[in-house]
């Protein structure tokens, strides 16, 4: 019997690979299956976090009943127009347990119908002739793949004799199995301080090392780095309560009868090296995307530290077309800086993704408004829209609507990449425009290096009209494109509430803004 050829092969049936899913099989195009190892989808939250508590904000009180504006305070739903199928109708808890996401996960995939095959574990990928040839018990065949697999295997630096310690993805969980011990966590991130702050009633001491400086997430902005619902820890050390921060680099760990003897350079005392002693050491430094199922054919080239696949700004790979990717390994796009490592960030990228598909293989054009050509138009559309999207409010700086402008003719997108607008564009062939609006909601640049506690530290001025560009927090920023080129920029003033539809404050300068700019097209 001759093999199928798909259109999409997803792997992984995961967050991101149900969403990709679930606007496949509603938009009915395209023949696809989901490809899923373990017995159940969102299988990687059946174990982790460690400690079971999800630091993704679950917030079912708003006092609000508008489901888009919602969306920004709940960072656990999946994109759906159904409302039994949000995350809030699970749980009232702010930080959920981890086995709540597991269970919605499982209700997403049945209630949206989506074609997932089970207990099919991906062992090689390889690409013959155009033809993606994926082996997982029986052989798939697809004409585009897309990875959604996640990072699934644990990330460890190049420590000798990291081996003979404990690793994150199968230590202990119980705090008495260490009762009375010293122990010491390698990592900084959020992984490394669940941990600390589960054992650090029992142990006799925690040290957490690594050779990075601990970054907040209330400050950066970024929510990988560490979040203050695990941050407890801090008090014990800063209070000076036994635990300590090791600033430097575990040079050797070796072992013995009574314990761990580790080789560690203070970054902070021109690399001082001291041996350490501890009964327990545990590896808590992240995980990394797993590329051994590629074989030469179709191997994905990585990038940050190997870490991830290398992508375009249509999450392809750089070296294997047709090949994608979609969930948390598509951060390398935004590593550290915006969300697409996050189900938050990326369920808006997977719908664009979507899109992006449409575009290139079927001819579809991007969703789009069709407006009038003024000033006035223009402004109420953008004024509308982000004082209520959560896709540019969660994708902040990625994410962006883009409205173009052709002769009489003007057109709303939503939801445009802003790198993939900036490279591929948005023309079809009843609509080649000469400029562009491009919306998006943005920190200050030196946002991170403000202190927002810190009340000696002067902020620009709320809903002040002309300081909105010095500006750290996140206000929208409307940039008018010609010929592929930046030629204005308008912030609009940051406000408490988040509200940018004031008219004197808002409205009026940005609708004298796109007047300028529209002036200008028709010199």
């Amino acid at each position: 019997m001759a093999v199928v050829t798909l259109d999409y092969l997803i792997i992984g049936a995961g967050p991101a690979g149900l969403q990709l899913a679930a606007l496949l099989e509603a938009d009915g195009r395209r023949d696809y299956l989901v490809l899923e190892g373990a017995d159940i989808p969102g299988a990687f939250f059946a174990t982790y976090p460690r400690h079971r508590q999800l630091i993704s904000i679950n917030k079912p009180h708003t006092g609000s009943d508008d489901p888009e504006l919602n969306l920004r305070l709940d960072w656990n739903s999946l994109l759906t127009d159904d409302p039994a199928l949000r995350f809030t109708t699970y749980t009232e808890r702010y930080f959920p347990d981890a086995d709540v996401m597991v269970r919605y996960l499982a209700d997403f995939a049945a209630k949206t119908g989506v074609k997932v095959r089970y207990g099919a574990r991906v062992t090689s990928v390889s690409k013959v002739d155009g033809i993606f040839e994926v082996h997982a018990g029986e052989t798939f065949r697809a004409r585009r793949v897309v990875v959604a697999t996640g990072v699934s295997r644990p990330y460890l630096p190049d420590i000798p004799g990291l081996e003979l310690a404990e690793r994150y993805a199968d230590m202990p969980v119980d705090p008495r199995d260490y009762l009375d011990q010293k122990v010491l966590i390698i990592g900084k991130g959020n992984s490394a301080f669940e941990t600390a702050d589960s054992l650090m009633e029992t142990t006799t001491l925690i040290h957490l090392a690594g050779p990075s400086s601990v970054r907040m997430a209330w400050r950066t902005h970024y929510v990988g780095h560490l979040r203050a619902v695990n941050n407890n820890f801090l008090d014990t050390y800063q209070l000076k309560s036994a635990n300590a921060i090791l600033d430097g680099t575990v040079r050797r760990i070796t072992r013995d009868d009574d314990g761990y003897t580790v080789s560690f350079a203070f970054s902070r005392a021109d690399e001082v090296v001291k041996e350490l002693r501890y009964d327990r050491v545990l590896v808590c430094t992240g995980f990394a995307f797993d590329p051994s199922i590629f074989d030469d054919s179709c191997r994905p080239e990585l990038a940050i530290r190997d870490r991830f696949p290398a992508q375009t700004a249509q999450w392809e790979s750089v070296n294997v077309p047709d090949l994608f990717f979609a969930g948390t390994i598509t951060q390398e796009r935004d590593f550290k800086r915006s969300t697409n490592g996050f189900i938050h960030g990326f369920r808006y990228a997977v719908r664009s993704l979507h899109r992006i598909l449409e575009r290139r293989y079927g001819d579809t054009p991007w969703p789009a408004e069709k407006l009038d050509a003024t000033g006035a138009a223009i402004t109420d559309a953008i004024i509308a829209r982000v004082n209520r999207t959560s896709a540019l409010w969660q994708q902040f700086d990625v994410l962006a609507d883009v409205v173009t402008v052709a002769g009489t003719d003007a057109r709303y997108h939503e939801e445009v990449p802003v790198a993939y607008f900036a490279g591929t564009g948005l023309r079809t062939a009843d609509h080649d425009y000469s400029d562009a609006f491009v919306v998006t909601l943005e920190y200050g640049p030196e946002h991170d290096q403000v202190d927002p506690f810190d009340v000696t530290v002067r902020r620009v001025a709320q809903d002040v009209v002309g300081q909105a560009h010095d500006a750290a927090y996140l206000h929208p920023v409307v940039r008018h494109h010609r010929a592929g080129q930046v030629v204005a920029t308008h912030h609009l003033a940051e406000n408490l509430e988040n509200r940018w539809d004031r008219p004197d404050v808002h409205v009026t300068p940005l609708a004298a803004f796109v007047d300028r700019c529209l002036r200008r097209v028709g010199d």
